[in-house]
């Protein structure tokens, strides 16, 4: 969003009509550029959806990364799987135990 610039001089009381229609034309500019930068703060929808898809390539980057980590060294992959596992029993407790 560009900030109006403050240092642009307002058309004096002599200002010909080609210097109010450029400033009328640049105030036009900047308030469409307001506008389009609080609706996009405003579009919730399309913020979760982008944040969505974020989350989502940044899921398939550490799954690939600890992919290549198990295929790259066999000696992990009983580690690696032996943590995995004890995780997933764990959250799996702590849901279990909360709804009873």
């Amino acid at each position: 969003m560009a900030a109006p610039d403050p240092n642009r001089p307002e058309p004096g009381p002599d200002a010909g009509i080609e210097d109010i229609e450029a400033d009328a034309e640049q105030t036009r500019k900047e308030l469409g550029e307001t506008i389009e930068a609080l609706a996009d703060k405003l579009d919730v929808k399309g913020r979760v959806k982008d944040k969505a898809s974020e989350t989502k390539e940044q899921v398939v980057e550490r799954a690939d990364a600890v992919r290549h980590t198990v295929t790259d060294d066999p000696k992990r992959t009983v580690p690696i799987a032996a943590v995995a596992l004890i995780g997933v029993l764990a959250v799996g407790f702590v849901v279990w135990r909360r709804r009873h």
